[in-house]
């Protein structure tokens, strides 16, 4: 093998690599910092296209662009799930004395 080969597969190697290393660190962390990840979409952002789920093989809409994943409902395509701040009021019922 000339040295041109060898470079090549060197270059190779070291892509692969470099994104098994960078998809553990992403399956250990996330990018959304302190919040869980979406259950629904398991932190991606993206979910299964209606058009995808219901269809006969064939994918495409305007919501998904012809992906066939469009954004999560339940995270809004932010792939975190953040709670939702939320003030409840209780009042004692009124008993007659």
């Amino acid at each position: 093998m000339g040295p041109i080969v060898l470079t090549q597969l060197a270059t190779g190697l070291g892509v692969l690599a470099g994104a098994a290393l960078v998809k553990s660190v992403m399956d250990q962390k996330t990018m959304a910092g302190p919040f869980p990840r979406c259950p629904s979409c398991n932190g991606t952002g993206r979910v299964s296209c209606l058009c995808s789920r219901w269809s006969d093989g064939d994918t495409g809409c305007r919501t998904c662009s012809g992906s066939g994943r469009m954004a999560c409902s339940s995270c809004g395509g932010t792939g975190t799930g953040r709670p939702l701040p939320a003030q409840l009021s209780v009042r004692t019922p009124n008993r007659p004395s």
